[in-house]
C-alpha cells in the first residue's frame, strides 16, 4: 500500500526543487512506500532528471518569491504586483487543493517555503512540515523600509508560516528560529563516477576541470574567446547554448541537458557561481573549491558568505569581475587549492530520517 505524501516547492529558481528532489530520494531510499504528490509549477522533467521515479505532478503556482531580472538582479517593483495578485490566497484554489489532499489521502504535507502549501495543510487537517533556510516574510522584510507596500504581505505570510507543525531548517540558515531539525547542507547526490564523465564529455586526461554556473537560469557571457586561451583547463558552462556542444576547450550545455548537476560538480576541480542554495549545498557537499559570486543585495547573501568564508575552500569574484573576465587572474590560485572530503551526512538523510519518523 502506497504512502502518500504532498510536496509544495516554491518555483523560485531550481535551488528549492534541487532541495526537494535531494530530500524525495533519501526518503525513497527509506520507505519504498512513499509516493510524492508534488505541487509546483517547477517543471515535472527536473525531478524525472534528478532521478524521482514514483511522483505525480500536479502544476500549481506556489508562491511569488522574488521576480527576477537576471540571474543576479532582482525586480521589487514586478515582485510587488505579482503579490498583490496572488495574496490573500484565493480560498476557491485553497479548497480545491485540500480535497484533493484527501481524496488522494496523504498523510503528509512537506513543503520547501511554500507558503500556500501550509495553508492548504491546515484546511485539509493534515500535519505539515516547513522546510527552509529562510521564509519569503523574512526576504521581504529586508526591503519594507524602501518598498512599504510588503509590510501586509509580511504580516499575512507571517501568519501563514507559523501554522507548520513542524519545521526543517537547513544549513546555511539565515536567521535563527525555532526548529524541530538543523541539518547539514541538502543536496542531491552525484550519481556518475568523475572520470566515466569527463570520458563521456571528451575531456582530455592532463586538463583541470572548472564548471561555471548560474543556478537555474539560463545567461549569456562575453569571455568565451578568452576562456579559449586556457588550453589545459576544460570549462564546462551549463545554460550557454541551446544545444550541448564542444568549441575547443569549452563544453556549452543547455539548460536542460542530459548532464546531472552534482556529477558536472563533481568532475570538476572548481565551480565558479552564483551563490544560490543548491550550487553552495551541491559544491559543499563534493568539496571542491568555489569561486562564488555573491548578490550582496539580496538579503541571504551575508549568510551565505559567512558560512563559505568558515566551512568552504574559496574565492569570492564579484559580478563585474566576473562579467568583464577579470577574474581570470584568480585561475590558478582557486584550482591550487585543496579538495575538502566530507564525512558527515548530507543533510537530505538526515531530513528524510526525521520526515520518515512522522509517517
Amino acid at each position: 500500500m502506497k504512502l502518500k505524501i504532498a510536496y509544495f516547492i516554491s518555483p523560485h529558481g531550481f535551488g528549492h526543487a534541487a532541495r526537494s528532489a535531494a530530500i524525495m530520494e533519501s526518503l525513497n531510499h527509506l520507505n519504498k512506500k512513499i509516493e510524492f504528490e508534488i505541487f509546483t509549477s517547477v517543471p515535472s522533467w527536473f525531478f524525472t532528471n534528478s532521478g524521482i521515479k514514483n511522483f505525480n505532478y500536479h502544476e500549481l503556482l506556489t508562491d511569488i518569491g522574488l521576480v527576477q531580472k537576471s540571474a543576479l538582479k532582482e525586480d521589487l517593483d514586478e515582485t510587488i504586483v505579482k503579490l498583490n495578485e496572488f495574496i490573500p490566497f484565493n480560498d476557491s484554489i485553497i479548497n480545491n487543493v485540500a480535497n484533493k489532499l484527501v481524496d488522494l489521502d496523504c498523510k503528509l504535507v512537506l513543503c520547501d517555503i511554500s507558503p500556500i502549501g501550509l495553508e492548504v495543510a491546515s484546511k485539509a487537517n493534515i500535519p505539515s512540515v516547513l522546510i527552509e533556510n529562510f521564509t519569503w516574510d523574512w526576504i521581504y522584510a529586508q526591503y519594507h523600509k524602501t518598498y512599504e507596500q510588503l509590510n501586509k504581505h509580511i504580516a499575512y505570510l507571517n501568519n501563514i508560516y507559523e501554522k507548520a507543525k513542524y519545521r526543517i531548517k537547513t544549513q546555511p540558515i539565515c536567521f535563527e528560529s525555532s526548529s524541530d531539525l538543523l541539518t547539514n547542507p541538502v543536496s542531491r547526490k552525484s550519481i556518475k563516477n568523475k572520470i566515466d564523465l569527463r570520458n563521456e564529455l571528451e575531456i582530455p586526461k592532463n586538463h583541470k576541470v572548472i564548471m561555471i554556473t548560474m543556478g537555474g537560469i539560463p545567461s549569456q557571457y562575453g569571455f568565451f574567446d578568452k576562456l579559449e586561451l586556457y588550453e589545459d583547463i576544460t570549462f564546462i558552462i551549463p545554460g550557454s547554448s541551446d544545444i550541448a556542444q564542444k568549441r575547443h576547450n569549452l563544453v556549452m550545455l543547455p539548460h536542460r541537458s542530459d548532464f546531472f548537476h552534482p556529477d558536472l560538480i563533481n568532475a570538476s576541480d572548481a565551480v565558479i557561481g552564483k551563490v544560490g542554495y543548491s550550487t553552495l549545498a551541491e559544491v559543499y557537499n563534493s568539496g571542491v573549491p568555489f569561486g562564488y559570486i555573491l548578490r550582496p543585495q539580496f538579503p541571504e547573501s551575508n549568510s551565505l558568505y559567512e558560512f563559505i568564508s568558515k566551512e568552504m575552500k574559496g574565492i569570492e569574484i564579484s559580478e563585474n569581475e566576473f562579467y568583464s573576465g577579470n577574474w581570470f587572474s584568480k585561475i590558478n590560485k582557486l584550482l591550487s587549492l585543496q579538495k575538502i572530503y566530507r564525512t558527515e551526512q548530507n543533510g537530505a538523510y538526515q531530513a528524510a530520517e526525521f520526515i520518515n519518523s512522522l509517517i
